[in-house]
């Protein structure tokens, strides 16, 4: 499952081949002349490719996702809920990429050229849809350990399903939070229309807001000033991120405990259904990158959370400080050509005689095993980065 986060590097890396080449070898002013690469990329205007596609889980149970808002404002919560449903003939399955908004978030973040980026990310993936039941109806089945995931860098909340969807058929109840720090490709959130008859029709057709007042207001990545020093805004970014997550675990509490939540989205799930439906003695935080960090900060700063998976953790954004206030276990995770030695240096900064602490490394290869013990031909014990004992 968590071969996901570099297939989606991998795609995006394969856009942004297209259009450097779209740039070299037509130009965007020369329309004509873009008509070849446009049969040859994307097909008619019409079409899409459909030989992308997110894995159905494997686990036993079916899965179903939503999205939940509380607060419209900015400082509200906002996350995409993943958890096991009843089975249903012909479900309704969600888009990937939820709408252009966020393709532009993306070509944004890749600095590329937003109308002809568009063409190519609504070609590759226009059409992939999550394998998950829209608002179908919650399975009861005793109670569900809970994770709350955190996205990389240029992310947003439903870019990592493959891995939201593998842990809800494996019977856990998964919280993606969209965060709203500026990191992400794009997000939204409301404002009150003081205007009446000026209401703009929602970007998302599945994130109308319930009150006809509210107006969207969408937040894009926010690209480093010239000359602007990095840690500053990273780390301030990674705090953000923290209490997102603490946010969102709390309102799961508040869920669990049959507390009356509005969600400021139009939503058919019924809430109310999942009342003592979560393990609260089993949450983790999990995170990809700059989620990675997410899970450390948000491991030191609340104790509910009882364990961490930090997926290609980037241990930039950290303060070292906090280190020695992380007492629950953490899971790394690593890709074998993603890490370098400083990186890891910080990641063995965080090994414990006390608290639980395992690294393995992901070589190059083309299966979704779980390899979890890190016996596999395709593992590495720990890091393949070697580090001077002076380091350490």
């Amino acid at each position: 499952m968590y071969f996901v986060g570099r297939l989606t590097l991998v795609q995006l890396t394969l856009v942004k081949k297209i259009y450097e080449w779209s740039k070299s070898t037509s130009g965007l002013k020369f329309v004509p002349r873009w008509k070849w690469l446009a049969i040859f990329a994307m097909g008619n205007s019409g079409g899409h490719n459909n030989t992308l596609s997110i894995p159905p889980g494997k686990g036993p149970h079916e899965v179903g996702c939503t999205d939940l808002m509380v607060g419209h404002t900015v400082q509200g919560t906002f996350l995409r809920l993943y958890y096991p449903c009843q089975a249903s003939e012909n479900p309704h399955l969600p888009d990937w990429v939820p709408c252009r908004e966020y393709f532009n978030g993306l070509a944004d973040f890749m600095k590329m050229n937003r109308a002809l980026s568009e063409r190519i990310f609504n070609y590759l993936f226009g059409s992939c849809k999550i394998p998950a039941a829209w608002n179908a109806s919650f399975k009861p089945d005793g109670k569900y350990p809970v994770i709350i995931f955190s996205h990389g860098l240029g992310a947003f909340r439903t870019l990592y399903s493959a891995i939201c969807v593998e842990l809800a058929s494996q019977g856990f109840i998964v919280a993606a939070v969209e965060h709203r720090d500026e990191s992400g490709s794009a997000t939204f959130y409301f404002k009150e229309n003081t205007e009446p008859g000026t209401k703009k029709h929602p970007s998302c057709d599945i994130a109308k807001p319930v009150s006809d007042n509210l107006e969207e207001v969408w937040m894009y990545y926010r690209p480093l000033k010239p000359g602007e020093n990095e840690f500053p805004l990273r780390n301030k970014q990674v705090k953000q991120r923290a209490d997102e997550c603490i946010r969102a675990l709390d309102l799961l509490f508040d869920i669990n405990s049959g507390k009356s939540v509005e969600n400021v989205l139009q939503c058919d799930f019924d809430l109310s259904t999942m009342e003592n439906s979560m393990d609260l003695c089993r949450i983790a935080i999990m995170g990809h990158s700059f989620g990675g960090a997410t899970v450390i900060e948000s491991l030191c700063k609340d104790v509910k959370f009882k364990c961490g998976v930090a997926l290609d953790t980037w241990m930039f954004p950290l303060d070292e400080e906090i280190f020695p206030g992380v007492k629950q276990p953490i899971f790394f995770i690593n890709s074998e050509k993603f890490q370098w030695i400083g990186n890891i240096i910080r990641m063995k900064k965080l090994d414990s005689a006390i608290f639980p602490r395992k690294m393995i490394t992901i070589k190059d290869f083309n299966q979704w095993d779980p390899l979890i013990d890190g016996k596999d031909d395709n593992l590495i014990a720990g890091t393949n980065i070697v580090i001077p004992q002076s380091s350490i």
